[in-house]
């Protein structure tokens, strides 16, 4: 399988660089053809600019300065994402990434009548999310899991009809062991071996 991993953390030597570096191998171990993008690390712009809002519903003009990430969404099969949350959602930059990259014409079809968006990147036959959160599981739960709605739900849609979900969560993130941890880097290496 073809996998696009997008990575969004501000530290090159977090935590959730370990996650990623992780998914990688599993992936890699796994056999897939694997691409990167790593948002800090490429200076990725989040902000949707005024002229960017103004070319948003007209093909192609909507795609300046973002061509190399949608080639990435066309040619991958599994898309997964690697980050934090923070205050129950994505991280500025990847939610960034999403308004800006996740475009009419290019990654959906823009509502007729009483139909919803409709999709286009039906290539994608896996969805998935590994992140780590602060709050309890709980707690989580309990504020309606916002972050996981977004890509599994929001994005998934988009997706091939039927195409798998994923979510690996570590949760209580500031008061983990380093067992913990460990053992959740090994949990992310063995999911993505069996993808």
């Amino acid at each position: 399988m073809r996998v696009l991993v997008v990575h969004c953390h501000p530290n090159p030597e977090s935590f959730v660089a370990a996650v990623r570096d992780a998914a990688l191998e599993g992936l890699r171990t796994a056999g897939h053809e694997v691409r990167l993008i790593d948002l800090y690390e490429e200076g990725f712009d989040p902000v949707l600019t005024r002229e960017g809002r103004a070319a948003y519903h007209t093909a192609g003009d909507n795609e300046a300065g973002i061509e190399t990430h949608l080639e990435g969404l066309r040619w991958c099969q599994g898309l997964i994402l690697v980050y934090p949350t923070w205050w129950y959602g994505q991280p500025a930059m990847l939610k960034g990434w999403l308004d800006r990259v996740w475009i009419p014409h290019a990654t959906f079809t823009m509502p007729e009548d009483d139909k919803p968006i409709g999709r286009v990147l039906t290539n994608i036959r896996l969805i998935g999310a590994i992140t780590t959160l602060g709050s309890p599981r709980w707690w989580w739960w309990l504020m309606g899991m916002p972050g996981r709605r977004t890509i599994l739900t929001g994005i998934g849609v988009l997706c091939a009809p039927g195409a798998k979900r994923l979510w690996l969560a570590l949760h209580k993130m500031d008061a983990t062991t380093v067992e913990e941890r460990t053992g959740f880097l090994q949990r992310v290496r063995e999911r993505m071996g069996r993808i």
